[in-house]
């Protein structure tokens, strides 16, 4: 199978998706973050890097919950849209 190299949009999607994953996340290892979502943390560092610009679904996902992201936000900050009211980050329950 031959894949086709990704368009400029589906890299600076990438890019964005990687800078609000790693602004997020904040303070948190990338260690801990990846394997509270289940990915591995090269998987995650390659995704906050921008080097994996389309990465699968349930991953952006995984990562998301575990940082307390909604979806919506997520998107938005994808396709460069504003968020929609209440779709920023989610509150976490206190440990």
């Amino acid at each position: 199978m031959v894949r086709l190299p990704h368009t400029p949009e589906e890299v600076e999607r990438g890019r964005r998706l990687g800078a609000l994953l790693r602004r997020a996340r904040g303070e948190r290892s990338l260690l801990h973050t990846a394997l509270d979502a289940g990915v591995s943390p090269e998987t995650l560092r390659k995704i906050e890097t921008g080097r994996v610009a389309t990465p699968a679904f349930p991953t952006v996902a995984a990562v998301a919950a575990v940082l307390g992201l909604s979806l919506d936000a997520v998107w938005a900050e994808m396709s460069g849209a504003a968020p929609s009211r209440g779709a920023g980050m989610r509150q976490r329950a206190a440990s």
